[in-house]
């Protein structure tokens, strides 16, 4: 143990592309979910176009949710893109639940119109249209090139039915890299597109990726989109069923797995919340400390790991990451956490995999461990590193100063 330090507070800013901790994004059932409305989602998109930087966006839903659970690597598409906002008001519904008032739902089929409506400042953003039933693509990148509005379609490209590694041959990836384009939207099943995005992650060009799904058969009018009241009751789903009737199997059972969860995991998680805070202590604050270790950096959580204190604990764990280690957070003194710190720690997880690093999360008590597992998030766990004292005693004698935040 060479060194402990303490750190003072400061506004972590607004979402940047450079900085993954100052998405502000909740743990909800294993996958992040980003609290932004539309607006921000198109300013982020817009600030990944003039930087030409790759940026992975996925719109999670119920589909989404359920397959996360028994799909590795779908789940480990969600956990990598670069912003996740909520599709489906059961999610949206499952989070207020959790103590988490999303701000809106943000579609696929919403971003794209809003894209395609968007008065261009300068010249129009480019978009390579891929995948879709027949020649959809085709016909739906004519359309746009026809109304002359905010995209601007540079090529379209159905590449059939083959499997993930048949469409990732090296001709398609040069020709999607060719179009230059600044959005590339994927018109696939949702498993088919996050695989394959992810797979060709580092060899695509447009800076701007991600999979819109039925969103092509909307513009084309092939399929109606439920009116917006529906949508914001949460009744698409019926729309969907009457529009396109063999749907209802996916819904049915994604319906009832998603109904099993709230009594198995969600409704246990807020009894567990309930729990940890009734036996909190009153003045519910939260200390951080950073601990230089020989292999890794620890950051100690002593307290509340909530909303309230994200700030403080996002500067503490800029700091820690500046070590260039990997982290350890210790959590044997942490008295509650939420779903927007599980969320802080999925971005400093996947700020430290950007670093070829990895994150522990070591010495939860069983309280806290019961949250992070019925929340989805028992992958973050690390086996215990078998020193079950409270991190104060341990290096109490080291310490020469410290710093509380308040609450």
């Amino acid at each position: 143990m060479q060194m402990m330090q303490m750190h003072s507070v400061r506004d972590p800013g607004l979402a940047t592309l450079d900085d993954q901790l100052s998405r502000e994004v909740f743990g909800i059932l294993g996958i992040p979910i980003d609290g932004l409305g539309l607006s921000a989602v198109l300013q982020l998109l817009h600030a990944a176009i003039e930087a030409r930087r790759p940026f992975l966006l996925s719109t999670p839903n119920v589909n989404f949710l359920i397959a996360s659970l028994s799909d590795r690597l779908f789940h480990d598409t969600l956990l990598a893109s670069d912003l996740c906002p909520v599709d489906g008001m059961p999610i949206v519904w499952i989070a207020r639940l959790l103590g988490v008032r999303l701000r809106d739902r943000v579609s696929g089929a919403d971003i794209f119109s809003a894209l395609k409506y968007e008065k261009p400042v300068g010249s129009r953003r480019t978009i390579f249209l891929f995948g879709g039933p027949n020649e959809t693509a085709t016909q739906v990148g004519e359309m746009l090139n026809a109304e002359s509005l905010g995209l601007k379609c540079v090529d379209a490209f159905n590449p059939g039915f083959g499997s993930v590694d048949e469409i990732s041959r090296s001709e398609i990836v040069d020709r999607i890299n060719a179009s230059r384009a600044d959005i590339l939207a994927v018109f696939l099943n949702a498993k088919k597109a996050q695989d394959w995005l992810f797979k060709n992650h580092d060899r695509l060009d447009p800076p701007v990726r991600a999979q819109f799904g039925a969103t092509i058969n909307f513009e084309v009018g092939a399929v109606r989109r439920a009116p917006g009241r529906l949508q914001r009751l949460g009744l698409e789903w019926l729309w969907r069923i009457r529009e396109e009737p063999y749907l209802w199997r996916r819904y049915w059972a994604d319906g009832l797995r998603l109904l099993r969860l709230v009594f198995t995991r969600v409704l246990p998680f807020v009894l567990n919340t309930w729990w940890l805070k009734l036996r909190a202590s009153t003045d519910a604050r939260l200390t951080t400390l950073i601990v230089d270790e020989a292999e890794a950096t620890r950051v100690c959580l002593l307290g509340s790991a909530t909303k309230e204190h994200v700030v403080e604990a996002v500067l503490s764990f800029r700091q820690a990451l500046d070590r260039g280690k990997p982290l350890k957070v210790d959590m044997r003194d942490t008295e509650t956490i939420d779903p927007r710190f599980l969320g802080l720690l999925l971005m400093v997880r996947k700020e430290l995999r950007d670093r070829d690093h990895e994150l522990s999360v070591v010495g939860t008590p069983p309280a806290i461990r019961r949250a992070f597992r019925l929340n989805g998030f028992d992958f973050l766990l690390f086996q215990e590193d078998h020193c079950p004292s409270s991190i104060l005693t341990r290096i109490g004698p080291f310490v020469e100063e410290r710093q509380t935040h308040a609450a």
